[in-house]
């Protein structure tokens, strides 16, 4: 190694949280100061919401650069930074640079941390060398490296406290998720489905790192943590409900991958999360419903046993993984107060369910192009209760290898992916970064090798048929499932949003705009061109009184793969490098932190 010098929607989590028996009390309340940004996703609830509100709908036109920061890192800046006691801890994608900046000295960097990996990950890592954040506990700041090593660094110098090798980069796992902690412990999954890796969730002792438990995603239910009360929709999933589900022993290159963000309610002690793809992405060579793939997990924060799951997309298709982020709130649905998950899958549907027991409670498209499916099956008397029924004529598996599906809505990138939204508890609205792009899909058959690709299908992207625009920011009321306002983007908005108490959002775009907007009409209100693409999460924290939003800019991940890694060939990047070609003409590469504030 080397080192160099709320009112939250979740409404009672705060006091709930407090009165936890082991909660990590002291992260929990720096979380409810919103002064800082003590997590990488703001809460325990992923709502992303601030209780600041010096900058405001009427003042937000006045933003100007406070400071910048540049990484000296190419490649895609995804996540954002932390703000921790005047100390602001920044990271970069590939080589996995951490930062801690002194916001009281002029920002003077007080260290840095750059790890030694094999560069032989690079190639190994999917969608771009990303890096999605830090966590921060007990003095200690917390990095998922890129060769899938979580490492603790002291938060005061730097100094490497432990390592824990949570995968092996040569059999195809990688590390590009933030971790989280949940009282005594770091949680954080790992990448590779596209490797035919048996994806998992690991939880690790903060004080040591040593492993406390690990839960697979498929296998047998001693190695994914399901008991016999363990349910789906109300009822028992039953003993190896995921063997059943697999040819064979498939299930050990099964993908389900688990590199997305994770929540955690204190009161019911349950950390939520989704996987991903199962492998390949050619159905035919995996017959069955390839559980748990694509899936919702409740799981016990002491053992990791599974409480609940909910499979979204059954013998996925489409690569529509299920990673993306729960919120959690609390409001109520036909008169009655719900303890809510909301979450915007990539396969287009936006569900909300009850996150004590997974009773789902709306199921509906988030962006009106979605064709795949017509719906979900929302009666519970129905044999097909919870699933999406499938339109024949955009079913890959239905249509057989090497057939060149056309016009399928979502593209495999999902109507969302990883970019994060975020939920005003005043609006009770959630504000959503999406994709408007649509695949040609051919599938054909693949055989398995470690640590070589295991994939499976050629794809193409674009706009819907007869529109321009790749992207959407809108306004999601999740309690009726419908679209409140839509602001449409040139390409697909790939930047965690971010809600204030000012009513205002804000959000980035692929071409470097830090876009602000009214939480109430989606009005435009400031725009600002950083110096590179921005596929970061903006955040917000006070200093000496003042409020700042600060974002990550460096062109780059799966949408503008293209650019970062300078390929060409319209199908390379999994179909994204051709849909995405026009993005050149708008931003280069280049990773800068910019720190906006009201003038003084």
């Amino acid at each position: 190694m080397r080192k160099v010098l709320f009112a939250t929607g979740l409404g009672a989590l705060a006091a709930l949280a407090a009165g936890s028996a082991g909660a990590n009390d002291s992260l929990i309340r720096m979380s409810q100061n919103p002064a800082e940004w003590a997590m990488p996703t703001g809460d325990y609830a992923n709502t992303r919401y601030s209780k600041l509100k010096q900058i405001n709908a009427s003042n937000v036109g006045k933003l100007q650069v406070a400071w910048t920061f540049s990484t000296g890192v190419l490649r895609g800046h995804e996540g954002g930074p932390l703000i921790v006691d005047n100390t602001m801890y920044v990271h970069t994608p590939f080589p996995n640079k951490v930062y801690a900046l002194d916001l009281s000295n002029e920002n003077k960097i007080i260290w840095s941390y750059e790890p030694k990996q094999d560069p032989n990950v690079i190639p190994v890592m999917c969608c771009d060398t990303v890096n999605r954040g830090l966590a921060y506990a007990d003095g200690k700041i917390f990095l998922h490296q890129a060769d899938d090593k979580l490492v603790a660094l002291n938060a005061r110098n730097g100094n490497v406290e432990w390592t824990a090798v949570n995968g092996d980069p040569t059999k195809g796992q990688t590390g590009t998720s933030a971790p989280m902690v949940v009282k005594d412990k770091v949680l954080v999954g790992t990448s590779g489905g596209e490797f035919g890796v048996q994806c998992s969730m690991t939880a690790y002792s903060i004080k040591d790192g040593k492993q406390v438990w690990k839960a697979y995603s498929e296998g047998p239910d001693d190695q994914i943590l399901f008991d016999d009360k363990t349910t789906s929709l109300g009822k028992p999933v039953g003993k190896d409900s995921s063997l059943k589900t697999w040819e064979g022993d498939q299930w050990k290159i099964g993908g389900g991958c688990t590199w997305g963000w994770l929540a955690y309610d204190p009161s019911l002690n349950l950390v939520y999360y989704g996987s991903g793809n199962p492998s390949t992405w050619n159905p035919k060579q995996r017959p069955g419903d390839n559980k748990w793939s694509m899936t919702i997990f409740a799981r016990n924060a002491d053992n990791g046993m599974a409480k609940w799951v909910y499979q979204m997309t059954p013998h996925d298709e489409w690569d529509y993984d299920g990673v993306n982020e729960m919120i959690l709130t609390d409001q109520s649905i036909d008169g009655k107060p719900r303890k809510l998950l909301t979450h915007f899958d990539r396969n287009g549907l936006g569900y909300t369910l009850d996150r004590t027991d997974g009773e789902l409670l709306v199921a509906q498209k988030f962006d009106p192009k979605v064709n795949w499916t017509s719906g979900v099956d929302m009666n519970k008397n129905s044999p097909t209760y919870g699933r999406p029924k499938v339109v024949s004529e955009y079913s890959t598996d239905q249509n057989g290898e090497d057939h060149n599906n056309k016009g399928i809505c979502p593209a495999a990138l999902g109507s969302k992916d990883e970019q994060p939204a975020a939920y005003s508890p005043e609006t009770q609205l959630f504000y959503v970064p999406t994709n408007h792009v649509c695949m040609d899909y051919e599938p054909f058959k693949v055989s398995y090798t470690a640590g070589q690709p295991y994939v499976g299908a050629t794809l193409s992207m674009y706009p819907p048929p007869g529109e321009t625009n790749m992207g959407n920011f809108i306004a999601w009321d999740g309690k009726t499932g419908k679209i409140v306002w839509s602001n449409k983007e040139q390409f697909s908005v790939w930047s965690g949003a971010l809600a204030t108490a000012g009513g205002v959002v804000f959000y980035g775009t692929l071409e470097g705009y830090l876009k602000a907007v009214d939480a109430k009409t989606g009005k435009e209100l400031y725009k600002f061109k950083t110096p590179s693409g921005i596929i970061g999460n903006v955040t917000t924290y006070e200093h000496n009184g003042r409020q700042y939003v600060a974002v990550l800019s460096g062109v780059g991940g799966w949408a503008g793969i293209g650019l970062a890694a300078g390929l060409t060939d319209p199908t390379a990047g999994l179909g994204a490098v051709g849909g995405y070609a026009a993005l050149s003409n708008y931003t280069a590469l280049g990773g800068a932190l910019t720190v906006f504030a009201l003038p003084q």
